[in-house]
């Protein structure tokens, strides 16, 4: 078996790759970084990738659905502390065949690996009482008519795309946020790919038209 594995903690990639090579299994490559990973997914071919799903700049849901869109079929599973209902529901929803916590023992693991590379879609156990639900209508998969077009950026997106919403630039946002350019580039392309807008401009409209603002408030309420 042949995994990619994208997570930005260094000290678990490094774990994680010692546990699976120990047995048997073949780590292709482990890296930090979500643009990365989608590149050496395509590249690489693995059996399986495992990735989690917070991580700066590209969290985890995002490149699942990057991968899955060239490549429908392709085996990704989450692999995170997360036991969010929400990030289970969308992990699903947008294709993981499957979602485990990284506090499995190492042998259940490495068991649920081979099970999804067999074409199983694979929960951890702490979490089948939320498919449970699914199933008997208790909880509903989240629908895109459900969603505001805002619910699939990042904390910083959001942050990013309100100050577009007032015209700022770049180099401003940078600036007023702390960070680079070239980091301000990388939130500007993942939110027009989220929102499927092709420039910044329709970015902001939306964000005005669609109350980015309302969307906001609901949150911090």
């Amino acid at each position: 078996m042949r995994v990619l594995v994208i997570d930005d903690h260094t000290l678990f990639r490094e774990g994680l790759e010692s546990l699976l090579n120990a047995r048997g299994i073949e780590v292709v490559a482990a890296v930090g970084d979500g643009r990365q990973g989608v590149e050496l997914a395509h590249e690489l071919n693995p059996d399986i990738v495992l990735l989690d799903v917070r991580m700066p700049a590209l969290d985890g849901i995002s490149v699942l659905r990057i991968i899955q869109e060239s490549q429908p079929d392709f085996p990704v599973t989450l692999l995170t502390t997360s036991t969010e209902e929400r990030d289970l529901l969308d992990a699903l929803r947008a294709g993981a065949k499957g979602y485990l916590l990284k506090d499995m023992e190492p042998d259940q693991l490495v068991q649920s690996l081979r099970e999804i590379v067999n074409g199983q879609t694979v929960v951890s156990p702490n979490l089948t009482h939320v498919l449970a639900e699914v199933i008997q209508g208790k909880v509903a998969l989240p629908t895109d008519q459900d969603n505001s077009p805002f619910d699939g950026l990042t904390p910083r997106e959001t942050e990013i795309l309100a100050l577009l919403a007032e015209g700022q630039s770049n180099k401003v946002i940078a600036r007023n946020l702390g960070i680079s350019d070239g980091t301000v580039k990388l939130h500007v392309k993942a939110i027009l790919r989220k929102l499927k807008v092709h420039s910044r401009v329709e970015a902001a409209v939306m964000a005005v038209e669609r109350g980015l603002r309302d969307h906001l408030a609901n949150k911090e309420a």
